[in-house]
């Protein structure tokens, strides 16, 4: 089968496309025809090894020390079951789905095996697979956080970084859960952003959020920009700052944090989970969550995706197509 493989740590160039054994699933496997998969920010991260602070070394222990020990990035997919393992029982050969493979990777190829247990969907049937492939990493990113940050109805979250997959979902996942949301992006962004339904919305080219006198109950940082020392005068006493993205510093905190205060830093990995896909599928299908796609490029051309989600512009979701002529129902 075609796959992107890396086998050194750099730029975009450093992907290849290449001829690889394609996977044989295991007895409690599927083994899913990629129809359509997403590059992410967190994606460029591995590939250039361009970490936070505090996180290089950690990430050479992880992901390979001299050279990548997963040649195939990408965590996100959508396609549809060719075959399954004698122990399989949830899914059938034909079945329309997505998954998340996370830190296990390898989605950027014509085939992945998937347990059947793992966070695998069925795709719900009013999205195309292109935005099946982009519903998983940051809406179970968004959830999860929120999970952990124990987010109430009417509370009051700020989302720093609202455009970006992560963002977006945020956005709409906060106002789902009866939140009053403001999203924090760009000048371009702005009226986007408030029609994903954000109820106030931030240029931060013009306004910095933790110079206005506003305080929140939840803080979402997905982009790095907005650590403890930045956050902490514009979260209310018992607020949280949810780490989506940061460095080594801001996971040392935590504790003294709750030792000095009644605020909270939630950080650390979002655990992807099956009953997540299902939740998101669910709203998909009702209407309440959409998946935000940017740009989509052909397999041959992923480089080309890395170069641009490389920028930091991007919003929501980079979509790479794998098999074209299905990939519309």
């Amino acid at each position: 089968m075609k796959a992107i493989v890396y086998e050194r740590y750099g730029t975009p160039d450093v992907l290849k496309m290449k001829a690889v054994e394609k996977p044989t699933p295991k007895n409690n496997e599927i083994l899913i025809k990629t129809y359509a998969t997403t590059v992410t920010s967190g994606d460029c991260r591995v590939r250039s090894l361009t970490m936070p602070v505090g996180f290089g070394l950690i990430s050479r222990l992880v992901f390979g020390i001299s050279k990548p020990r997963q040649p195939i990035l990408g965590t996100e997919i959508a396609g549809e079951v060719e075959s399954v393992g004698s122990d399989v029982r949830t899914f059938k050969v034909g079945d329309p789905v997505f998954a998340l493979a996370d830190m296990g990777m390898g989605c950027h190829a014509e085939y992945k095996c998937m347990p059947e247990d793992g966070a695998v969907a069925l795709k719900p049937s009013n999205l195309t697979f292109d935005e099946a492939a982009a519903l998983s990493f940051g809406g179970t990113t968004a959830l999860d956080f929120f999970r952990r940050g124990k987010l109430q109805r009417g509370e009051k979250v700020l989302v720093n970084g609202a455009s970006g997959a992560v963002g977006s979902a945020a956005v709409q996942l906060a106002k789902h859960f009866g939140a009053d949301v403001t999203g924090v992006c760009s000048t371009t962004n702005v009226e986007w952003v408030r029609s994903l339904g954000a109820s106030h919305v931030i240029d931060y080219s013009k306004e910095d959020f933790s110079q206005s006198d506003e305080s929140y109950d939840v803080i979402v940082d997905t982009v790095g920009t907005a650590p403890y020392s930045r956050s902490k005068a514009s979260l209310k006493a018992g607020g949280r700052l949810l780490v989506v993205l940061g460095g080594l510093p801001d996971m040392l905190l935590i504790p003294w944090v709750s030792m000095t205060s009644r605020k909270k830093v939630i950080a650390g990995p979002a655990d992807g989970r099956a009953e997540d896909l299902c939740f998101l599928a669910e709203l998909a299908e009702a209407g309440e969550f959409k998946p935000i796609i940017d740009r989509r490029y052909p397999l041959e051309q992923i480089a080309e995706a890395h170069r641009y989600v490389d920028t930091g512009r991007k919003k929501g979701n980079v979509i790479i197509t794998v098999l074209t002529v299905l990939n519309s129902s």
